[in-house]
């Protein structure tokens, strides 16, 4: 259960705080500061290379920031005993020895942490490794299976804290079903999720909050239903024509949503009012929800998105 590890913290178990990383003149994560509190999945978005594991480098103590600073469960990653045992982490599912079996990989895992014999069959079972895919090289190992490895070493030492780079990549369909209840059922036993990725859909099912990074900067942050209140609505009558007059007359601007359907820029109250008074059938409304937030994140990362370029 997360939360038995005997690190004494109340608040947020991730915080950030300025967090910057320069490379000469190239400022890969500029001024970063959030927090990841605990029962909640925090959203880590951005495009490729906007400096989401650049900053998740530093949260682990594997890259030095410039400046600022980051704490897990209220001190430094290097400064946590044992850290295996509190904060979960996986950056790189590729960066397991290709050599070593999957068993392998975890038995040292194990042995690292301190941790019982059983453990390595408790992990290899919950992340739907079975006994010849253990004994099998990593080498030899799918994407997606090496996601799972890593996803079983990360959830090992029993710990609080969850910080996943990118978790879903190389799963299949049913992989990531998987992964989405996994990681919810961590969240809703009280631990921290802290998750990146590019994919802006696959966070937006499971994060509660949502962090997200363009070039390096925070450009929003909030709680889903937060962002989701700013995304319209969707709405769909017997008479568009009656009903965008009205629009008009409100100064309600609108976009053709496909389908039938307009995506207006205001709250469903909003466009319900619009409606009654121009006497308009509704047969669909409700928030903009994932098309508007889609057009939020890539309005607001068009400019920040370097393809190609490290994270």
């Amino acid at each position: 259960m997360p939360g038995d590890t005997g690190v004494g913290h109340d608040g947020p178990m991730i915080v950030v705080e300025e967090l910057t990383k320069r490379y000469g003149a190239y400022v890969a994560v500029d001024q970063v500061s959030f927090t990841a509190r605990p029962g909640i999945v925090t959203g880590f978005l951005g495009p490729n290379g906007a400096g989401k594991s650049t900053s998740m480098r530093m949260m682990c103590g594997l890259t030095p920031p410039t400046s600022g600073s980051s704490t897990v469960l209220g001190v430094a990653y290097s400064q946590l005993k044992n850290p295996g045992r509190h904060v979960g982490v996986l950056l790189d599912a590729s960066a397991q020895h290709p050599g070593r079996s999957g068993r392998e990989i975890l038995k040292l895992g194990s042995l690292t942490m301190g941790l019982p014999n059983g453990r390595v069959d408790e992990m290899l079972a919950l992340v739907g490794l079975d006994e010849d895919e253990a004994k099998r090289r990593v080498g030899d190992y799918s994407l997606g299976m090496r996601q799972r490895l890593g996803v079983a070493h990360a959830l090992m030492g029993d710990p609080e804290v969850l910080i996943l780079d990118e978790p879903a990549n190389g799963l299949d369909p049913a992989g990531i079903r998987w992964m989405r209840g996994l990681l919810r059922g961590f969240a809703e036993r009280g631990g921290t999720v802290l998750l990146s990725s590019h994919l802006l859909h696959e966070v937006e099912v499971i994060a509660d909050e949502l962090v997200v990074i363009g070039r390096g900067k925070i450009v929003a942050q909030g709680s889903k239903a937060e962002m989701l209140a700013g995304t319209g609505s969707i709405v769909k009558a017997l008479s568009l024509g009656d009903l965008t007059r009205e629009l008009d007359r409100r100064e309600l601007t609108y976009t053709d949503a496909g389908d039938g359907a307009l995506h207006v820029d205001a709250t469903p109250e909003d466009v319900g009012h619009a409606a009654l008074a121009a006497q308009v059938v509704l047969t669909e409304l409700r928030m903009g929800g994932s098309a508007g937030l889609e057009e939020m994140f890539l309005q607001l990362t068009s400019d920040d998105a370097r393809e190609g370029v490290a994270a």
